[in-house]
């Protein structure tokens, strides 16, 4: 099993050079570090194949010979433009070998460690406190980020001009019914959340995080075509770009195509509009555009839009979050975040352009199998990938402050959004939107969230999370969470009928931990943030993981003998 990136693309040897010959010069440069102690810029001697998550390192055969199959959410058929079709990464650990015995090292050395003492330590009020504490807000209600960010420590000025160069928090955590962030004076951020069925495996709250996205698109989204605000607009550009990326019909408040010029539902009039109806055919010279000064740089050749792509200039705000125990014992989001990741579209990148990439990633890995994939960019301005996106992060300091995340730290971030089958345009959460009930997806995770929603659909027809419990007889890929193990499974293996059956139409009794696991979880965490060993693993482990190897021989087939097929989630 492997990730998106593996087979790696491996540039041309000019380009190789090139890079190497700049990473250098950088690492050299830049051992400066920040008031917590930690050095922004990764040192020769750490993992160069950090954009292989700990996931691909899973044991898939159990001691008793059965093989499991986690990989398949992740490596499956693609739809195109996503010309990252890799089921055969299900068969086996297509890693490079940095080893001359032909063997990988697994670096993620946290997933090994035992912590079960130090978490029996750490008291339950003194973990509730913690996560509770704000730390993305100081006691003025100010962005405390922004406040270092804009006074910057000396080693956190990668290029060295004195002023912080990448994205500046700006989303307030404000939200009104529609989902739209607001700062203290009700004035709006741009930012926008969504509710989202989360991808299943470790990302699942019961694995240790709750996890919300926000969606900015640039301004011209925003305004009429006199460059005036107008929140109508912006709605219905959101859903025109929803409509592309998951291509189907998208539901809408009734909207005045008069007045937005544009029929919306291609029934060949201007009136009242209920959806926005994907009619995307280029071949049959029939296009989508958007409304607003939106369609004015678009038909100027400024902005773009395909089926499955993003426009150029889209954001992507993810606060990852401790869980949180509310006075009922319903596990909910803790108002600490561990992350905040920020993804911007830089370029637009045609379908050609894609397709061409995917087909130099496979010959540079035939090529060169063992030379680990080079990156460009820097903690401050984001590192880049080959898809036309910039990915940056923040994460605790020692002292549970956000700081950025370091050169290492950013490329764990790109294994995943660097070309998986999974993902639309690299991201993974807006064709995972919720449609119906509130707001039609459009809100923030209230304080009872995944209560009676229900398990969702695939486009084959199967549950998803039903599915993938079935495939691999965990809820995680390391099959280290016993609790969901033994909610929907009998001791020796067989599923729980009644627990599969409460499933179908509530998720929480998957997505939700119990109130013990959750604090437990929260203190492994805590620990890991304690020793800002994240180039280790950031996962929250309670033991020692027994299902991932230590070491991967190269190419050794996984046990899987049958790949299984990842269906989009139908449309709702």
């Amino acid at each position: 099993m492997s990730n998106s990136l593996i087979p790696a693309s491996r540039p041309a040897a000019a380009a190789t050079l090139l890079a190497t010959l700049v990473i250098a010069c950088l690492l050299g440069a830049c051992e400066r570090r920040d008031d917590s102690g930690v050095t922004l810029r990764s040192k020769p001697d750490v993992s160069r194949i950090a954009n292989i998550p700990p996931q691909c390192y899973t044991r898939t055969r159990d001691a008793d010979g059965k093989v499991q199959n986690p990989c398949y959410v992740c490596h499956a058929d693609a739809q195109e433009p996503n010309y990252q079709s890799q089921p055969e990464n299900q068969l086996s650990y297509a890693f490079p070998s940095l080893q001359r015995d032909g063997k990988t090292p697994n670096t993620w050395a946290n997933f090994f460690v035992d912590r079960g003492a130090a978490i029996a330590a750490i008291g339950d009020d003194e973990a509730l406190r913690h996560v509770r504490t704000d730390n993305y807000r100081d006691a003025r209600g100010r962005i405390e980020l922004v406040e270092r960010l804009t006074h910057l420590p000396k080693a956190w000025d990668v290029n060295g001009d004195g002023r912080w160069g990448g994205y500046l928090p700006d989303a307030a955590f404000r939200f009104d019914a529609q989902g739209f962030d607001r700062d203290a004076n009700d004035r709006p951020t741009g930012w926008r959340a969504f509710a989202y069925f989360p991808f299943p495996g470790s990302f699942m709250p019961t694995n240790g995080a709750f996890d919300d996205v926000l969606i900015r698109l640039p301004a011209a989204f925003r305004e009429r075509e006199d460059g005036t605000p107008d929140e109508t607009v912006y709605k219905i550009n959101l859903a025109i770009v929803e409509s592309l990326v998951r291509r189907a019909d998208i539901a809408i408040d009734a909207s005045d195509e008069r007045a937005l010029g544009s029929d919306l539902d291609r029934d060949g009039r201007l009136a009242k509009a209920t959806r926005i109806v994907y009619d995307w055919a280029p071949l049959q010279k029939r296009f989508m555009s958007y409304v607003g000064r939106a369609r004015l740089e678009q038909d100027a050749g400024r902005l773009h839009a395909a089926a499955g792509l993003f426009p150029e200039g889209t954001e992507f705000l993810h606060s990852v979050r401790y869980l949180d125990v509310a006075a009922d014992g319903s596990v909910v989001p803790a108002p600490r975040m561990k992350e905040l990741r920020y993804s911007r579209k830089l370029r637009w990148v045609s379908y050609s352009a894609l397709r061409n990439q995917a087909i130099i990633e496979t010959k540079e890995a035939a090529l060169s199998p063992d030379e680990p994939e080079q990156y460009f960019g820097d903690p401050e301005r984001g590192m880049q990938s080959k898809l036309g996106w910039a990915y940056q992060g923040f994460i605790e300091d020692a002292r549970g402050r956000l700081r950025p995340q370091t050169q290492e730290e950013s490329q764990f971030c790109l294994g995943c959004h660097g070309g998986l089958s999974a993902t639309d345009d690299t991201v993974f959460s807006f064709s995972r939107k919720l449609q119906g009930g509130t707001a039609r997806g459009w809100y923030h995770w209230d304080a009872q969230p995944f209560r009676a929603l229900p398990d969702p659909l695939r486009a084959d027809g199967q549950p998803e999370f039903a599915t993938y419990l079935y495939n691999n007889a965990a809820g995680d890929e390391y099959r280290a969470n016993d609790e969901v193990r033994t909610r929907f499974f009998a001791a020796d293996g067989t599923p729980r009928a009644d627990a599969f059956e409460k499933l179908k139409t509530d998720l929480s009794t998957l997505m939700l931990p119990s109130r013990e696991r959750a604090l437990a979880l929260d203190k492994a965490y805590w620990l890991i943030v304690r020793e800002q060993s994240f180039a280790h693993g950031r996962d929250a482990i309670l033991r020692p993981a027994h299902n991932m190897w230590q070491e991967v021989e190269q190419n050794a087939p996984t046990g899987i003998e049958t790949p299984l097929p990842a269906p989009r989630l139908a449309v709702q």
